[in-house]
This record gives C-alpha cells, sequence and structure tokens, in this order.
C-alpha cells in the first residue's frame, strides 16, 4: 500500500489540486501521528463502501451478507451464536436481524429447548440469493487483490492477523 505523505502546516492550492492522480493522497496533520491507523481505517472505509454498492445489486446491506452466509453455511441458529460467531453485539444483531427478516430472507422462531433463546433460519428467498451473494464475495474479494501476488496476499493475511492479535490483546486490556 502506498504512505501517503503528511502535508506538514502547508495549505491545498489550486496547483495542489491539479496534480497527478497518481501521487499520494495528502495525510492531514492530525493523522501524522497514527499514519497506519488512518491507513486502515481509509481501506476499511473503502472496503465497506464497495462491499455496499455490491451488495445493494442482490438488496442487502453491509453485516447482513455474513449473517447470512454464516445461515447458509451452518443451517439455523440461536441469535446469541450468531452474535458470538460474527463478532457483534446483541443490539446490532437484533437489528440486523429484524431487518432480514422484514425482508423475507430469515424467520425468528423460538427455540425447543430453550425458551429464552431465538433461532434464526434463512427462508426459500435467501437460498434463492445465496449464489449472487458468493458472487458479490468473490468480486469484492477481486477488487482487493487486484494488484497483489499470491506471495503478497499470504504476506498481508499474515500482518493483518497479528494487528487483529494486538487490537484483541488491547481492547482486553480496555475493557
Amino acid at each position: 500500500m502506498r504512505q501517503p505523505e503528511s502535508t506538514g502546516n502547508r495549505h491545498s492550492t489550486a496547483a495542489d489540486t491539479a496534480a497527478s492522480a497518481d501521487a499520494p493522497t495528502p495525510l492531514p496533520c492530525s493523522a501524522a501521528v497514527g499514519t497506519l491507523s488512518h491507513a486502515i481505517f481509509r481501506v476499511a472505509r473503502l472496503h465497506r463502501m464497495l462491499a455496499g454498492q455490491l451488495l445493494r445489486r442482490v438488496g442487502l446491506h453491509v453485516g447482513q451478507e455474513l449473517v447470512m452466509l454464516q445461515l447458509w453455511d451452518s443451517g439455523p441458529q440461536r441469535q446469541t451464536d450468531l452474535v458470538r460467531l460474527l463478532g457483534s453485539d446483541a443490539a446490532t444483531m437484533t437489528r440486523t436481524i429484524q431487518r432480514l427478516e422484514h425482508a423475507g430472507f430469515v424467520r425468528r422462531r423460538p427455540s425447543p429447548t430453550d425458551k429464552r433463546a431465538t433461532i434464526v433460519e434463512p427462508t426459500a428467498a435467501s437460498n434463492a440469493l445465496r449464489h449472487e451473494v458468493e458472487n458479490v464475495w468473490l468480486e469484492l474479494e477481486a477488487s482487493v487483490v487486484d494488484d497483489l501476488t499470491s506471495e503478497d496476499q499470504a504476506e498481508a493475511l499474515e500482518v493483518l492477523a497479528r494487528i487483529e492479535d494486538s487490537l484483541t490483546r488491547a481492547a482486553a486490556r480496555i475493557g
């Protein structure tokens, strides 16, 4: 990934605006103390934006496809298990499931063994979307790895796993 340049205390001019499209995006002064965090933020924002555009074609919003993929792969599940498996929180998962239910993609029912639990299952309407959602994920992945060799991809996965571990440890210390 290309590292943006810091703009320092310089103000933008018309000449800056007319600069080549290949020039690195200037890094805001406020982000200079966290260049890697800023890069992660930018990549995550672009990834989410592209995923949203692609998912809109099949009538889903970002995050809903993860629930559907989990249900398609593993079958009906307790809502609390979806929270744990997808790293969500209960309130977000409840809203996501409600929206998917309203759209006709999932059905909720009480658990036959635990009256406190809700089972979420895919509907026939969502099963018809599975192939399209998988194609969206393939297209998204192709966009992510477009200029990366298989070695670059393996290295990126390793570095991202280390960053995730570091952030998990930091979150555990704070929370």
